[in-house]
Protein backbone atom coordinates (compact mmCIF):
# COMPACT_ATOMS: atom_id res chain seq x y z
CA UNK A 1 0.00 0.00 0.00
CA UNK A 2 1.24 3.48 -0.88
CA UNK A 3 0.78 6.64 1.18
CA UNK A 4 1.95 10.14 0.28
CA UNK A 5 2.10 12.95 2.85
CA UNK A 6 2.98 16.34 1.40
CA UNK A 7 2.27 20.06 1.53
CA UNK A 8 3.77 23.23 2.90
CA UNK A 9 2.39 22.71 6.41
CA UNK A 10 5.06 20.33 7.71
CA UNK A 11 3.62 20.33 11.25
CA UNK A 12 0.34 18.63 10.30
CA UNK A 13 2.21 16.46 7.81
CA UNK A 14 4.54 15.22 10.54
CA UNK A 15 1.60 14.59 12.88
CA UNK A 16 -0.08 12.52 10.15
CA UNK A 17 3.09 10.48 9.68
CA UNK A 18 3.23 9.73 13.42
CA UNK A 19 -0.48 8.80 13.37
CA UNK A 20 0.10 6.27 10.57
CA UNK A 21 3.10 4.78 12.35
CA UNK A 22 1.19 4.46 15.65
CA UNK A 23 -1.71 2.76 13.85
CA UNK A 24 0.71 0.29 12.20
CA UNK A 25 2.29 -0.50 15.58
CA UNK A 26 -1.09 -1.10 17.19
CA UNK A 27 -2.43 -3.25 14.39
CA UNK A 28 0.70 -5.42 14.26
CA UNK A 29 1.29 -5.42 18.03
CA UNK A 30 4.89 -4.31 17.69
CA UNK A 31 7.17 -1.52 18.82
CA UNK A 32 8.36 -0.11 15.53
CA UNK A 33 11.82 0.95 14.48
CA UNK A 34 11.25 2.64 11.15
CA UNK A 35 13.34 1.71 8.16
CA UNK A 36 14.16 5.03 6.49
CA UNK A 37 15.71 5.49 3.07
CA UNK A 38 14.80 9.16 2.92
CA UNK A 39 17.63 10.91 1.15
CA UNK A 40 18.37 12.48 -2.20
CA UNK A 41 20.46 9.53 -3.44
CA UNK A 42 17.68 6.94 -3.21
CA UNK A 43 16.91 4.99 -6.40
CA UNK A 44 14.08 2.63 -7.31
CA UNK A 45 16.61 -0.23 -7.06
CA UNK A 46 17.44 0.84 -3.47
CA UNK A 47 13.75 0.68 -2.68
CA UNK A 48 13.33 -2.74 -4.26
CA UNK A 49 16.30 -4.07 -2.29
CA UNK A 50 14.83 -2.71 0.94
CA UNK A 51 11.48 -4.36 0.22
CA UNK A 52 13.19 -7.72 -0.43
CA UNK A 53 14.88 -7.68 2.99
CA UNK A 54 12.05 -9.17 4.99
CA UNK A 55 12.18 -11.27 8.11
CA UNK A 56 10.47 -14.64 8.54
CA UNK A 57 8.94 -13.17 11.69
CA UNK A 58 7.47 -10.15 9.89
CA UNK A 59 3.95 -10.43 8.53
CA UNK A 60 3.86 -6.80 7.45
CA UNK A 61 6.51 -4.19 6.83
CA UNK A 62 6.60 -0.40 6.78
CA UNK A 63 9.11 1.72 4.89
CA UNK A 64 9.27 5.51 5.18
CA UNK A 65 11.01 7.66 2.57
CA UNK A 66 11.60 11.33 3.24
CA UNK A 67 11.81 13.89 0.39
CA UNK A 68 12.51 11.07 -2.09
CA UNK A 69 10.65 12.79 -4.94
CA UNK A 70 13.09 15.70 -4.83
CA UNK A 71 15.31 13.31 -6.79
CA UNK A 72 14.04 13.66 -10.36
CA UNK A 73 15.54 10.32 -11.47
CA UNK A 74 13.88 8.42 -8.63
CA UNK A 75 10.59 10.14 -9.31
CA UNK A 76 10.73 9.21 -12.99
CA UNK A 77 11.60 5.57 -12.18
CA UNK A 78 8.90 5.40 -9.53
CA UNK A 79 6.19 6.64 -11.92
CA UNK A 80 7.11 3.89 -14.41
CA UNK A 81 6.85 1.18 -11.75
CA UNK A 82 4.19 2.62 -9.44
CA UNK A 83 1.81 -0.29 -10.02
CA UNK A 84 4.40 -2.89 -8.99
CA UNK A 85 5.25 -0.86 -5.88
CA UNK A 86 1.61 -0.67 -4.86
CA UNK A 87 0.91 -4.34 -5.52
CA UNK A 88 2.20 -5.85 -2.27
CA UNK A 89 -0.53 -5.39 0.37
CA UNK A 90 1.79 -6.58 3.16
CA UNK A 91 4.09 -3.59 2.71
CA UNK A 92 3.10 -0.08 3.75
CA UNK A 93 5.24 2.42 1.88
CA UNK A 94 4.98 6.00 3.18
CA UNK A 95 6.45 8.97 1.31
CA UNK A 96 6.89 12.06 3.46
CA UNK A 97 7.57 15.16 1.35
CA UNK A 98 8.34 18.53 2.98
CA UNK A 99 6.68 21.02 0.66
CA UNK A 100 5.21 20.10 -2.70
CA UNK A 101 7.18 22.08 -5.29
CA UNK A 102 8.08 18.88 -7.20
CA UNK A 103 4.62 17.33 -7.05
CA UNK A 104 2.39 18.39 -9.92
CA UNK A 105 -1.38 17.93 -9.97
CA UNK A 106 -0.92 15.12 -12.52
CA UNK A 107 1.54 13.32 -10.24
CA UNK A 108 -0.82 13.62 -7.26
CA UNK A 109 -3.69 12.29 -9.37
CA UNK A 110 -1.57 9.35 -10.52
CA UNK A 111 -0.48 8.56 -6.97
CA UNK A 112 -4.05 8.77 -5.68
CA UNK A 113 -5.11 6.02 -8.09
CA UNK A 114 -2.63 3.66 -6.43
CA UNK A 115 -2.74 4.83 -2.80
CA UNK A 116 -3.67 7.57 -0.35
CA UNK A 117 -2.60 11.21 -0.57
CA UNK A 118 -2.63 13.60 2.40
CA UNK A 119 -1.85 17.16 1.36
CA UNK A 120 -1.52 19.82 4.05
CA UNK A 121 -1.43 23.49 3.06
CA UNK A 122 -1.05 26.34 5.52
CA UNK A 123 -4.19 27.03 7.55
CA UNK A 124 -5.71 30.49 7.35
CA UNK A 125 -8.54 32.48 8.85
CA UNK A 126 -11.24 30.50 10.61
CA UNK A 127 -9.54 27.16 9.88
CA UNK A 128 -6.43 28.33 11.74
CA UNK A 129 -8.56 29.61 14.63
CA UNK A 130 -10.44 26.31 14.92
CA UNK A 131 -7.17 24.36 14.88
CA UNK A 132 -5.81 26.51 17.72
CA UNK A 133 -9.01 25.96 19.74
CA UNK A 134 -8.72 22.18 19.34
CA UNK A 135 -5.06 22.30 20.35
CA UNK A 136 -5.98 24.24 23.48
CA UNK A 137 -8.85 21.87 24.24
CA UNK A 138 -6.55 18.84 23.95
CA UNK A 139 -4.52 20.38 26.79
CA UNK A 140 -7.60 21.08 28.90
CA UNK A 141 -7.41 24.81 28.21
CA UNK A 142 -9.37 27.52 26.41
CA UNK A 143 -8.75 31.14 25.51
CA UNK A 144 -10.81 34.29 25.34
CA UNK A 145 -11.32 35.58 21.77
CA UNK A 146 -8.88 38.48 22.13
CA UNK A 147 -6.24 36.15 23.64
CA UNK A 148 -6.68 33.62 20.83
CA UNK A 149 -6.43 36.38 18.21
CA UNK A 150 -3.17 37.62 19.74
CA UNK A 151 -1.74 34.10 19.89
CA UNK A 152 -2.42 33.60 16.19
CA UNK A 153 -1.20 37.06 15.11
CA UNK A 154 2.02 36.48 17.07
CA UNK A 155 2.82 33.23 15.27
CA UNK A 156 1.04 33.31 11.92
CA UNK A 157 0.49 30.01 10.11
CA UNK A 158 3.63 28.43 11.56
CA UNK A 159 1.97 25.61 13.52
CA UNK A 160 5.29 24.45 14.94
CA UNK A 161 5.59 27.72 16.83
CA UNK A 162 1.86 28.13 17.51
CA UNK A 163 1.71 24.66 19.06
CA UNK A 164 4.73 25.41 21.26
CA UNK A 165 3.28 28.73 22.41
CA UNK A 166 -0.10 27.13 23.18
CA UNK A 167 1.63 24.49 25.32
CA UNK A 168 3.55 27.23 27.15
CA UNK A 169 0.47 29.34 27.91
CA UNK A 170 -1.65 26.30 28.85
CA UNK A 171 1.05 25.12 31.28
CA UNK A 172 1.18 28.59 32.84
CA UNK A 173 -2.59 28.56 33.42
CA UNK A 174 -2.47 24.97 34.73
CA UNK A 175 -6.14 24.20 34.04
CA UNK A 176 -7.55 27.40 35.48
CA UNK A 177 -10.08 29.73 33.79
CA UNK A 178 -9.81 30.98 30.21
CA UNK A 179 -6.44 32.26 29.01
CA UNK A 180 -6.55 36.06 28.85
CA UNK A 181 -4.86 38.52 26.51
CA UNK A 182 -2.56 39.87 29.25
CA UNK A 183 -1.14 36.36 29.76
CA UNK A 184 -0.42 35.95 26.07
CA UNK A 185 1.29 39.37 26.09
CA UNK A 186 3.39 38.23 29.05
CA UNK A 187 4.46 34.86 27.64
CA UNK A 188 4.43 35.12 23.84
CA UNK A 189 6.85 37.28 21.87
CA UNK A 190 5.40 38.98 18.80
CA UNK A 191 6.38 37.48 15.49
CA UNK A 192 9.02 40.03 14.49
CA UNK A 193 9.64 38.17 11.23
CA UNK A 194 5.99 38.57 10.23
CA UNK A 195 6.09 42.29 11.00
CA UNK A 196 9.30 42.72 9.01
CA UNK A 197 7.54 40.98 6.12
CA UNK A 198 4.74 43.54 6.41
CA UNK A 199 7.37 46.28 6.40
CA UNK A 200 8.99 44.93 3.24
CA UNK A 201 5.56 44.48 1.62
CA UNK A 202 4.81 48.13 2.41
CA UNK A 203 8.14 49.14 0.84
CA UNK A 204 7.33 47.08 -2.27
CA UNK A 205 3.96 48.82 -2.50
CA UNK A 206 5.63 52.22 -2.31
CA UNK A 207 4.00 52.90 1.06
CA UNK A 208 7.03 54.11 3.01
CA UNK A 209 4.89 55.80 5.67
CA UNK A 210 3.40 52.43 6.70
CA UNK A 211 6.86 50.83 6.61
CA UNK A 212 8.29 53.52 8.87
CA UNK A 213 5.30 53.31 11.24
CA UNK A 214 5.91 49.57 11.66
CA UNK A 215 9.60 50.18 12.39
CA UNK A 216 8.75 52.92 14.92
CA UNK A 217 6.34 50.59 16.73
CA UNK A 218 9.07 48.02 17.15
CA UNK A 219 11.52 50.61 18.42
CA UNK A 220 8.93 52.00 20.83
CA UNK A 221 8.48 48.51 22.31
CA UNK A 222 12.20 48.31 22.93
CA UNK A 223 13.21 45.98 20.10
CA UNK A 224 16.96 46.47 19.40
CA UNK A 225 17.48 48.36 16.11
CA UNK A 226 20.37 46.07 15.15
CA UNK A 227 18.03 43.08 15.50
CA UNK A 228 15.47 44.76 13.22
CA UNK A 229 18.22 45.50 10.72
CA UNK A 230 19.40 41.87 10.84
CA UNK A 231 15.82 40.74 10.11
CA UNK A 232 15.61 43.08 7.13
CA UNK A 233 18.95 41.75 5.85
CA UNK A 234 17.77 38.17 6.34
CA UNK A 235 14.49 38.74 4.51
CA UNK A 236 16.00 40.58 1.55
CA UNK A 237 18.70 37.90 1.26
CA UNK A 238 15.93 35.28 1.00
CA UNK A 239 14.10 37.36 -1.61
CA UNK A 240 17.28 37.70 -3.66
CA UNK A 241 18.00 33.96 -3.53
CA UNK A 242 14.43 33.07 -4.51
CA UNK A 243 14.40 35.67 -7.32
CA UNK A 244 17.68 34.42 -8.78
CA UNK A 245 16.29 30.89 -8.88
CA UNK A 246 13.21 31.80 -10.93
CA UNK A 247 13.14 29.56 -13.99
CA UNK A 248 15.77 27.17 -12.60
CA UNK A 249 15.21 23.42 -12.38
CA UNK A 250 13.64 21.91 -9.29
CA UNK A 251 16.91 20.10 -8.46
CA UNK A 252 18.78 23.42 -8.33
CA UNK A 253 16.09 25.05 -6.21
CA UNK A 254 15.91 22.10 -3.82
CA UNK A 255 19.66 22.17 -3.24
CA UNK A 256 19.90 25.92 -2.61
CA UNK A 257 16.61 26.41 -0.72
CA UNK A 258 16.83 23.28 1.49
CA UNK A 259 18.05 25.31 4.54
CA UNK A 260 14.90 27.45 4.35
CA UNK A 261 11.69 26.47 6.11
CA UNK A 262 8.95 25.75 3.49
CA UNK A 263 6.86 28.53 5.06
CA UNK A 264 9.71 31.02 4.46
CA UNK A 265 10.14 29.81 0.88
CA UNK A 266 6.42 30.28 0.16
CA UNK A 267 6.29 33.80 1.59
CA UNK A 268 9.57 34.80 -0.06
CA UNK A 269 8.42 33.52 -3.48
CA UNK A 270 5.21 35.54 -3.22
CA UNK A 271 6.97 38.74 -2.15
CA UNK A 272 9.87 38.39 -4.61
CA UNK A 273 7.38 38.84 -7.45
CA UNK A 274 6.90 42.43 -6.29
CA UNK A 275 10.53 43.28 -7.18
CA UNK A 276 12.76 42.93 -10.20
CA UNK A 277 16.12 41.18 -9.78
CA UNK A 278 17.96 44.47 -10.33
CA UNK A 279 15.85 46.20 -7.67
CA UNK A 280 16.69 43.50 -5.13
CA UNK A 281 20.40 43.65 -5.93
CA UNK A 282 20.35 47.44 -5.56
CA UNK A 283 18.46 47.25 -2.25
CA UNK A 284 20.77 44.58 -0.88
CA UNK A 285 23.79 46.73 -1.75
CA UNK A 286 22.25 49.70 0.09
CA UNK A 287 21.60 47.54 3.14
CA UNK A 288 25.18 46.27 3.04
CA UNK A 289 26.57 49.82 2.92
CA UNK A 290 24.30 50.93 5.76
CA UNK A 291 25.39 47.96 7.86
CA UNK A 292 29.04 48.92 7.29
CA UNK A 293 28.31 52.53 8.28
CA UNK A 294 26.71 51.38 11.55
CA UNK A 295 29.60 49.05 12.39
CA UNK A 296 32.07 51.82 11.57
CA UNK A 297 30.31 54.16 14.01
CA UNK A 298 29.38 56.63 11.26
CA UNK A 299 25.64 56.53 11.98
CA UNK A 300 23.37 55.48 14.83
CA UNK A 301 21.34 52.28 14.21
CA UNK A 302 17.96 53.99 14.75
CA UNK A 303 18.73 56.68 12.17
CA UNK A 304 20.15 54.07 9.79
CA UNK A 305 16.85 52.19 9.86
CA UNK A 306 14.88 55.34 9.07
CA UNK A 307 17.19 56.34 6.21
CA UNK A 308 17.23 52.81 4.84
CA UNK A 309 13.44 52.50 4.69
CA UNK A 310 13.14 55.98 3.21
CA UNK A 311 15.78 55.20 0.58
CA UNK A 312 14.52 51.83 -0.61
Amino acid sequence: MLVLICGKDTYRGWQKLKEIVRAFEKENKISLSLDSLGNEAVTSEDLKNELRHGSMFEKEKIVVLRNAFGNANFKEEFIKEIESFSGDKDILMVFYEEGDASLSADFLKLFQKQGDVYKFDFLKGNDLKEWAKKELSSLGASAKPEALALLISSTGSDLWRLSAEIKKVAAYKAGKKNIEKKEVELLVSPNSEAVIFKTIDAIASGNKKTALDLIYKHLAKGDPPLYLLSMIIFQFRNLLVVKELEGRSFEAKAKLLRPMHPFVVQKSSWLAKRFSLEQLKDIYLKIFKMDLAIKGGKIKPEMALELLVADI
